[in-house]
């Protein structure tokens, strides 16, 4: 499962640096959520489990958009570490979840 270690060598990989070092990009450009003003975002649908170490994160991303007045959904599933639906993806709960996303995003519903 993604833990600390997987988390700061994909920030390091989509950063282009060491999250931190000079030329990181500014706060806001590369991550939304570190923007001071959410006001104008788009509709946001935030999945994410209670047992994910973005969790804490998520959910307070998710009130600061709708403080900005941004139509924002938070789906939180119990007990789901994060990506759960891939090693888990044929578990009824796991289903379901991903077909609420899909259903927000407006794609077709998930098999299954």
């Amino acid at each position: 499962m993604w833990d600390n270690r997987s988390n700061r060598a994909g920030w390091s990989s989509y950063l282009g640096v060491e999250p931190g070092a000079d030329g990181t990009p500014p706060p806001g450009y590369a991550v939304p959520a570190r923007r001071r003003d959410l006001t104008g975002l788009p509709p946001a649908w935030i999945g994410v489990g209670d047992a994910d170490l973005f969790h804490p994160e998520a959910c307070a991303y998710a009130g600061r958009l709708r403080a900005a007045g941004v139509a924002t959904e938070l789906d939180v599933m119990p007990g789901a570490p994060h990506g759960v639906e891939t090693p888990a993806g044929e578990v009824p709960w796991v289903r379901a979840y991903v077909r609420r996303a899909h259903a927000w995003l407006g794609g077709r519903p998930a098999t299954g």
